[in-house]
C-alpha cells in the first residue's frame, strides 16, 4: 500500500458512521419487533422453508457490510501511525475474542435451565453489567488502579455466571453447561472480522488478492447450498459472512480510491452498477442454491443483501459525504458511534422484565401498536447509548 493511499483511507469518512448508527437502529428496532404478533408479511423474518427475505433479514448482512466497510480505515489508521505488525494483530485478536465471548454467553441465555440458582432476567443482568465493566472505554478522569479493579471486577462476574449456568430443555430435568451451539449475531461479526481483517492485512489492501478472497468464500457458499459440500471450519462455516464482510472491504477500498481522484457521476455510476449486478447475480443464483434465505444463509441471499448494502451506502455517501447532509443523522448519531453500547442496553431492558414479569398491553404486542412500540423502543436505546458516550461510558473493544 502506497502512503498516499495509506493517508486517504485512514481518515474517517462520516458516512460509515451515519450508515452504522441507522444499521444498528433497525437492528434494534426488528430485535424488539420479533415479539409483536400480526405484522405485516414484508416486515417480519422469512422462515426456514421460504423461498423470500423480509426487511428483518436484509439488518444483520448490512452490518456484516459495514464491518467490512470499516475495515480498511481501521487498519490503515494503525499502520500510519506506525504500530507493528504482532500489535495489530493482537489487536484483531482481542477484539475478536471479545465478541466471540459476548456472543457465547448470548448463544447460552437460549437454553438457560429452569432448574439454574439464578433466574434467568438476573443472569442476564449481571452478563451485562460485566460486559460493560471489562470493555468501558473508561475516561482518563480514572486512575489505571482502579480501571483494573473494575475490569477485574467484571471478569470476576462472568467466571461466577459461567460456574452457576445451567442450560436444558424446557420441561428438562437434565441440564448442561455452557456450550455454543452456535456463536450468535456478535460471534458470527468476531469470525468474520477475525479472519477478515486478516485477509486484508496480510493482502496489504491489494483490490486483486481481496476479490480472490471474496470470490473465494462466495464459491465456498455456493459450493455448500448448490452442490451440498459438507465443511466444518471453525470460523468459516458456510463462508457467507466472510464474503459480506469482505464485499464491504472492495467498496470501501474502491470507493476511497474514486473519492481520491474527485466526485463525479463515474463514482456514483459504478457504485450503482455495483449494487445492481449483485443483485441481479443473486437472483441468478437463487434456483440453483437454495432459493433466498437468511436462516440458511443461501448464496442468493447474500448477494441480493450485498448489492442492497452497496446501494444505501451510495445514497448515504453521497448524502453525507458529498452534500454534508450530516446533521441529519445527528438523533442516532451515538448509534454508529457507540454501536456496541447501543447493541446491549436491550440486554438490561429485557433481563428487568424477565425478572418483574412485565408484559406489554396487548395493543402495544399486536400489529401497528407493536410497531410503533419498537421504533420508541429503538429511538429509547440510542437516545440512552448517547448519554452514555457523553458520560464517557461508551463500550470500545
Amino acid at each position: 500500500m502506497s502512503e498516499t493511499f495509506l493517508a486517504k483511507t485512514s481518515k474517517r469518512l462520516p458516512s460509515i458512521d451515519a450508515y452504522r448508527a441507522l444499521n444498528m437502529l433497525l437492528m434494534i428496532f426488528v430485535n424488539d419487533l420479533e415479539s409483536v404478533k400480526g405484522l405485516p408479511y414484508w416486515v417480519d423474518h422469512a422462515k426456514d422453508f421460504e423461498d423470500r427475505m423480509g426487511f428483518a433479514d436484509s439488518i444483520f448482512p448490512a452490518f456484516l457490510f459495514i464491518v467490512g466497510l470499516s475495515i480498511p480505515h481501521a487498519l490503515n489508521r494503525k499502520i500510519s501511525k506506525g504500530e507493528s505488525a504482532i500489535a495489530i494483530s493482537f489487536g484483531i485478536i482481542s477484539r475478536s475474542f471479545a465478541l466471540l465471548l459476548m456472543g457465547f454467553f448470548h448463544v447460552n441465555l437460549e437454553s438457560y435451565s429452569r432448574l439454574a440458582l439464578l433466574p434467568e432476567g438476573l443472569w442476564e443482568l449481571l452478563i451485562t453489567l460485566a460486559f460493560f465493566l471489562v470493555w468501558i472505554d473508561y475516561s482518563e478522569a480514572i486512575s489505571k488502579l482502579n480501571q483494573n479493579i473494575l475490569r477485574l471486577f467484571g471478569v470476576v462476574i462472568l467466571i461466577t455466571m459461567a460456574i452457576l449456568y445451567k442450560g436444558g430443555d424446557t420441561g428438562s430435568l437434565e441440564t448442561h453447561w455452557m456450550r455454543p451451539e452456535w456463536w450468535g449475531i456478535l460471534g458470527i461479526i468476531g469470525w468474520a472480522y477475525l479472519v477478515s481483517a486478516f485477509v486484508y492485512f496480510f493482502a496489504k489492501g491489494n483490490l486483486v488478492l481481496l476479490i480472490i478472497a471474496f470470490l473465494a468464500f462466495l464459491g465456498l457458499n455456493i459450493a455448500v447450498h448448490g452442490w451440498h459440500i459438507r465443511i466444518n471450519i471453525t470460523g468459516i462455516a458456510d463462508g457467507s459472512a466472510l464474503a459480506q464482510v469482505l464485499g464491504g472491504i472492495i467498496i470501501s477500498i474502491g470507493y476511497s480510491r474514486l473519492v481520491a481522484q474527485s466526485y463525479n457521476a463515474g463514482l456514483w455510476l459504478k457504485l450503482l452498477l455495483a449494487g445492481a449486478a449483485s443483485i441481479g447475480l443473486g437472483f441468478i443464483l437463487r434456483p440453483y442454491t437454495g432459493g433466498i434465505s437468511k436462516i440458511h444463509s443461501t448464496p442468493a441471499w447474500v448477494m441480493i443483501c450485498t448489492g442492497i448494502s452497496i446501494l444505501v451506502f451510495t445514497g448515504i455517501a453521497y448524502l453525507v459525504d458529498l452534500k454534508g447532509k450530516k446533521k441529519w443523522f445527528n438523533l442516532i448519531w451515538p448509534a454508529g458511534t457507540a454501536t456496541l453500547t447501543c447493541y446491549l442496553i436491550p440486554y438490561f431492558q429485557v433481563g428487568f422484565y424477565k425478572i418483574f414479569h412485565f408484559v406489554y398491553p396487548h395493543f402495544l404486542n399486536f400489529a401497528w401498536g407493536g410497531f410503533v412500540r419498537s421504533w420508541v423502543v429503538a429511538f429509547a436505546v440510542v437516545l440512552i447509548g448517547g448519554y452514555l458516550e457523553r458520560k464517557l461510558l461508551k463500550l470500545k473493544i
